[in-house]
């Protein structure tokens, strides 16, 4: 038989551009891609960072120290400015790179053919000349001609604002691209969307120079909405600054009026707002976004909008597609029958087909793509080749004269082929059973057997298509299928082997607090056997899409929170299952990968697209794309979110205990009448160890163990609830409080001012550190927390006692500090006495593991 259509005639005839040919192309032309935003540069970055608040704050203490006369203070502020912009330059470049990560990964995808093989690839990467095969639902990356299709219809709104898709004709060769709109042309445009059918295409213009660049027109302006996270993060930031400023007029005026010194006031003043300022907060939430993503990318989860990340937390019920998600999506044809003969088709390549079923299987491959792309035909291809190529039942001289597609209305398609030197065409037809007995017009006695042996053969957990056939005359085809005589022939069974580790991630769901349920097109008895196959709960219950299209919203609500299988249900009833869903209250996460999916992916909380079979229009629906298209990645993902979550909890918690010893200090000796124990270069030197820790060592800790073992999270909890702001306040008191103790007893037994501020100081710096340790678990001890392989934590701690020894041992640095020389068992006095503001926390989270009961989840 030749070719069954011009889309895979184009295919098999086109091998693509080889490996050299693309890189030449890329050197020539650069990536398909329109002008964007320039990478900062280092001096972009530099005056980026020297607008910052707590730069513009060192600077102007710099300009008091010089009006003091004071330029040693003075250059060293200077020196602290250039290491925060070492530092802050560090974290952008890392965090650019994950950014950079992602949008290779977020760029549309493009399936091309290139050294005769089909490649996924960003869209991003097409070169001119590429051959692209598109179907529906896919985003044309770059400017084309048509070389073959079928059915092929294009929605061309973005470029000249007709809503009505425009239908496509194969390019003769020889015509020259025009402007869009029109019909039967043969060019799609950058940035159209494939409504219907399929085709192949070559690319003639990328980037800047297809119609898209030339317009100038951003394919959309999308405004984002400041996440709930984002909008608590600036409510904090606010309210922080409110009292800075605040406490920074009070120090000021009390300190002018106390002792007569308005510089030195203003100074004091200023040196409390660097205490009081908190830059840290916005960072942190912009790191942990950017590299949450960029860790979730590294599971082969990608992130479309961060809100995604919040909600991972929080989702209570998946909504999974059972082909290509719990399943392997690779068809392995198990079960034939044709008439009374059942046949189990076994794996090994010498077994024999049974003469009864050499007819069935004969038009079924006759139904199919000479070269199909679809993974159940592929299987008819190869296993008809195996069965069938030393029989009269191969018809490679047949030609295919029209392919009625498949439909919403009728769930089979038909192919007309024409037999040489005859008067009549030969009509093969396979879809869904029931679809065949309808074209057929079976009688009721023979639809009831027929439906007895798809029960048979679903129960044993196959897919299965119906075959048919026909005979007319050479004549003017009919517009539709049913107007042919059919014959019934049989029945093909196929199964799709469950993916591994499937079964232990639906327990890992279980176990989290999270349902899981299957949506799917295949028959209940299909869907029951995976079902068991996963360990889902409840596979006994099921509803099918028939049921469902009859039942009233409220009795889908009281029905679905008891199953946790839906079988034979098309796309667009997936929106009223999360409806349902959402209605209950639960928070819903649904995977999708058709155009008809994108309702239910965007009114679901978390909407999932598939990123191998995945169309465009589903990817940009969607939350997150699946890359691999398998369920225990969600799984990995909700483990991720979780962690993200706790970590940047972890982390505001930290900056608000760290930040009341620090404010504490900058206040107290002035209220009480004491030497100052804070300079601006103190705080500057805390702030180093601040900056990196809440946004890298919080960052990168592993997840708590029992993160898994949770019910969801609230999603109305906030980030920083009112038992975690006591918490982090009473940890900053104590630590505030020990300092002060170690302070006015330097000064009671007679040290001097560099002495104190120096013990002062050091106990405050191992505060810190110990700080940083407590809070890092909420369940481990210090002890465990510290056996974990946190390579950012001991960066920091080593950084920080390297520069501690330097500056306390270092004469020109121990006098630009108003240090003085510290021997070793003060140092060691202070590293002790400084564990004792955090030792009652540790205790705290002894008693609370203790006496929390193991976490059992609702069925």
């Amino acid at each position: 038989m030749k070719e069954h259509n011009r889309t895979d005639s184009g295919a098999r005839s086109h091998g693509g551009l080889t490996d050299e040919e693309v890189a030449a192309r890329l050197e020539r032309d650069g990536y398909n891609e329109l002008p964007s935003e320039k990478p900062q540069t280092f001096f972009s970055i530099f005056f980026g960072v020297i607008r910052q608040p707590m730069l513009l704050l060192l600077l102007g203490c710099g300009g008091i120290y010089v009006m003091l006369g004071e330029l040693r203070d003075a250059g060293m502020l200077l020196a602290f400015v250039f290491v925060v912009i070492g530092i802050t330059f560090y974290q952008e470049r890392k965090t650019s790179r994950a950014l950079e990560a992602l949008k290779n990964l977020s760029s549309p995808r493009a399936l091309v053919i290139r050294e005769g093989a089909q490649q996924r690839i960003p869209g991003r990467e097409v070169v001119v000349d590429d051959i692209i095969i598109l179907k529906e639902g896919d985003r044309v990356p770059a400017d084309a001609m048509v070389l073959s299709c079928s059915n092929m219809t294009v929605d061309e709104s973005l470029l000249t604002g007709e809503s009505v898709p425009v239908r496509k004709a194969v390019w003769d060769g020889a015509s020259k691209p025009g402007r869009p709109g029109g019909e039967d042309l043969s060019f799609l445009f950058s940035g159209t969307l494939i409504t219907q059918g399929r085709g192949i295409v070559k690319v003639f213009s990328t980037g800047v120079k297809t119609e898209m660049g030339k317009i100038g027109r951003s394919l959309e302006t999308i405004v984002e909405e400041d996440t709930p996270l984002k909008k608590e993060i600036s409510r904090i930031v606010r309210d922080f600054a409110f009292v800075g400023v605040a406490l920074c007029f009070i120090v000021v005026v009390l300190y002018g009026v106390s002792r007569g010194d308005w510089l030195k006031g203003v100074l004091s003043g200023l040196t409390l707002s660097m205490a009081m300022l908190p830059e840290e907060f916005p960072v942190v939430f912009l790191i942990f976004m950017t590299l949450g993503a960029w860790r979730m990318s590294k599971r082969h989860v990608l992130t479309r909008n961060n809100h995604a990340i919040e909600t991972l937390g929080a989702a209570t019920v998946l909504c999974v597609d059972k082909t290509g998600t719990l399943t392997m999506n690779r068809m392995r044809l198990a079960g034939m029958v044709a008439g009374s003969v059942y046949y189990d088709v076994p794996s090994g390549t010498k077994a024999e087909l049974p003469e009864a079923c050499h007819r069935l299987f004969e038009y079924a491959v006759l139904s199919s793509q000479q070269e199909p792309y679809d993974p159940l035909e592929k299987e008819i291809k190869e296993t008809g080749e195996r069965f069938l190529s030393k029989t009269e039942h191969i018809h490679r001289h047949w030609q295919l004269v029209k392919e009625y597609p498949l439909s919403k209305e009728l769930l089979a398609l038909s192919h007309v082929c024409e037999l040489p030197k005859t008067s009549h065409y030969i009509i093969a037809a396979k879809g869904a059973p029931e679809a065949i007995a309808d074209l057929c017009h079976l009688p009721k006695t023979e639809r009831e057997g027929v439906e007895k042996q798809i029960k048979e053969m679903s129960e044993k957990g196959l897919r299965i298509l119906g075959v048919a056939c026909a005979r007319y005359d050479k004549k003017d085809l009919p517009v539709i299928q049913h107007d042919f005589t059919f014959e019934y022939i049989g029945l093909l069974g196929f199964v799709d082997p469950v993916r591994e580790g499937v079964r232990e991630s639906v327990a890992e769901c279980y176990r989290a607090g999270v349902r899981v349920i299957m949506i799917t097109g295949d028959y209940p008895g299909t869907a029951q056997y995976v079902a068991r196959e996963i360990g889902l709960k409840d596979p006994e219950l099921y509803i099918t899409g028939g049921h469902l299209a009859s039942m009233e919203h409220l009795e889908l609500r009281e029905k679905i929170r008891n199953t946790n299988i839906f079988a034979r249900v098309i796309p667009e009833q997936k929106l009223a299952i999360v409806n349902a869903l959402k209605a209950n209250g639960s928070v819903v996460a649904m995977t999708g990968d058709g155009v008809n999916d994108a309702p239910a992916l965007k009114a679901s909380h978390i909407g999932v697209a598939m990123g191998e079979r995945g169309t465009d229009v589903a990817r940009e629906t969607s939350d997150l794309v699946l890359l691999n298209d398998d369920f225990s990645s969600i799984v990995s993902a909700i483990r991720l979110g979780r962690r993200i979550f706790d970590n940047l909890q972890k982390a505001i918690a930290y900056i608000f205990v760290v930040h009341v010893p620090i404010a504490g200090m900058a206040l107290f000796p002035i209220a009480f009448g004491l030497p100052a124990v804070l300079f601006p270069a103190h705080i500057a030197f805390l702030e180093l160890i601040i900056d990196p820790a809440c946004s890298t060592v919080f960052e990168s800790e592993r997840e708590e163990r029992d993160v898994m073992q949770r019910a969801p999270r609230d999603p109305r909890q906030r980030l920083f609830n009112r038992r975690t702001l006591v918490l982090s306040l009473l940890q900053g008191a104590s630590i505030f409080a020990v300092v002060v103790i170690v302070f006015v007893l330097a000064l009671f037994k007679g040290l001097g001012e560099n002495e104190a501020r120096t013990l002062a100081f050091v106990t405050m710096v191992f505060s810190n550190l110990l700080a940083i340790i407590t809070n890092l678990s909420k369940t481990d001890s210090f002890i465990e927390t510290l056996r974990k392989k946190n390579k950012a934590l001991y960066w920091v701690m080593g950084g920080t006692i390297l520069f501690l020894f330097a500056v306390l041992y270092v004469p020109f640095l121990r006098d630009m500090f108003h240090f003085s020389f510290l021997h070793f068992r003060d140092l060691v006095l202070g590293a002790g006495v400084s564990f004792l503001g955090v030792a009652w926390f540790e205790g705290v989270k002894m008693l609370r593991h203790d006496s929390r009961a193991p976490y059992t989840p609702a069925v």
